[in-house]
């Protein structure tokens, strides 16, 4: 490889480049690094991270409204958009220099510019210039989903929602993901008018429906319109610059904000990747094997941009397995079984293993488990908000494979116990470990 400007060069500094960057540098490999945007992805940037500091700032509005009841005068709270908006991007910024010194320290070079994959072992950078590599990565993510409908230009996308001026009066959020009731949760409480809109019949599809059901519930007692097989037909701005969202028979919607949040796709639109000869699927997303290798001997692939499992947890464990199969001598693979996974919206939902409909297909002797009941802040808060766990069971082995939780904290609860079911702990097992009291995640060995 000596015969290339570098072993490896990375087209993308996300989770999944930077992690392959580092660990293929510490095996002592040449690389580069090109990000034509911010060194940290979508996740530091304008992903979760960002997110879910606008989640904690958005839930001060329940607290503090509970905080009446345990005798804190809150009469005079106020909340301000700009300071949250502003502190939140300072965080960002302090992130992505972080990630800058983590380049740095492992002597990974980082070209801040555009690169397209030019040929099997060539990259060439938006200034023309062209760069020889042994191995090349694209490590280039997903990129929001926006209709094909007149007036989406109107709109904006989860890459647009943390620099708003200022917080609209009504906002239209469009999807059914976890992005659109993420933001649908955010945004109601920080005062919004919010009514959160699909064209399908079902919300997060890949989540337990129960618990799903349950969140509907509790998202519409907390005055978010959520509006089901509502087909976009169109957004259009009036003459007092509102914007106006044409649902066809499903009827009009006047609102000041529109956020589209339908899915998101593989980033690889003129990266160059066909006519090197990389196979793509009928998405564009990098086909690649166990390994992360593409069709094109040179060519790897990691993270978002596969369309495999779109986590930067994932992205990261691929990207060190990546550096450690072709770099470290250490060839191997990820196991994508029993992957935790959560919704942090209000409530959060949390899960792991398959859903009860998909457990039932797996297990003729399933086994389903639940506790309903009220977290002991909200009861003294005086809120009626219940949280639900469901434990699926195989009742041939008595083995945990699925857990599904929704109430506060389940993400936090569900990482502890998501460990329990990857290592294939039975039901006594859960059930011999002494609850923990008082607190929500007792109810997991409570089941009976």
């Amino acid at each position: 490889m000596t015969d290339f400007d570098y072993d490896l060069f990375v087209i993308g500094a996300g989770s999944g480049g930077v992690r392959a960057s580092r660990i293929a540098a510490s095996h002592g490999a040449r690389v580069a690094v090109a990000e034509e945007y911010r060194v940290g992805g979508t996740c530091v940037i304008r992903g979760c991270v960002p997110k879910k500091l606008l989640v904690y700032g958005s839930h001060f509005a329940e607290d503090l409204a509970d905080a009446r009841r345990f005798g804190w005068d809150t009469s005079a709270a106020t909340f301000d958009w700009p300071t949250l908006r502003d502190n939140v991007a300072a965080e960002v910024d302090r992130l992505e220099g972080l990630y800058g010194q983590t380049f740095a320290n492992a002597g990974v070079e980082v070209i801040r510019e555009r690169a397209v994959v030019a040929g099997p072992n060539t990259v060439r950078l938006a200034s023309g210039r062209e760069i020889t590599a042994g191995h090349i990565l694209i490590a280039t993510g997903a990129w929001p989903s926006v209709p094909d409908v007149p007036g989406a230009e109107l709109g904006i996308t989860s890459n647009e929602v943390f620099h708003l001026p200022a917080l609209p009066k009504r906002a239209v959020i469009a999807g059914a993901g976890y992005i659109a009731n993420e933001f649908a949760g955010i945004f109601n409480e920080l005062g919004v008018e919010v009514t959160l809109a699909t064209r399908g019949d079902r919300m997060l599809r890949s989540y337990d429906q129960e618990i799903v059901g349950k969140l509907l519930d509790i998202s519409r007692d907390k005055g978010i319109d959520v509006r089901l097989n509502f087909p976009f037909k169109g957004v259009a701005k009036q003459a007092d610059g509102t914007l106006l969202v044409d649902g066809g028979d499903a009827g009009m919607i006047e609102t000041d904000l529109v956020l589209w949040a339908i899915g998101r796709m593989p980033n690889t639109k003129g990266l160059g990747l066909e006519s090197a000869g990389v196979t793509l699927d009928k998405d564009g997303a990098v086909v690649v094997d166990d390994y992360n290798h593409t069709n094109v001997p040179s060519i790897y692939a990691v993270g978002d941009v596969t369309n495999r499992v779109q986590l930067t947890p994932v992205a990261i464990r691929e990207g060190h397995a990546f550096a450690d199969t072709v770099f470290g001598g250490n060839p191997r693979t990820i196991d994508y079984a029993a992957i935790p996974t959560a919704v942090f919206s209000n409530p959060p939902i949390a899960g792991v293993g398959p859903t009860e409909d998909e457990a039932r297909a797996l297990y003729p002797a399933l086994q389903v488990f639940k506790s309903d009941f009220r977290a002991m802040k909200n009861v003294l808060a005086g809120r009626p908000e219940r949280a639900l766990y469901k434990m699926l069971v195989d009742g041939a082995t008595g083995r945990v494979v699925g857990l599904h939780l929704i109430g506060p904290d389940s993400a936090e609860i569900l990482q502890a116990a998501a460990i329990a079911v990857k290592a294939g702990l039975t039901k006594t097992q859960f059930d011999d470990t002494v609850a923990l009291h008082p607190s929500m995640a007792e109810e997991l060995v409570l089941m009976r």
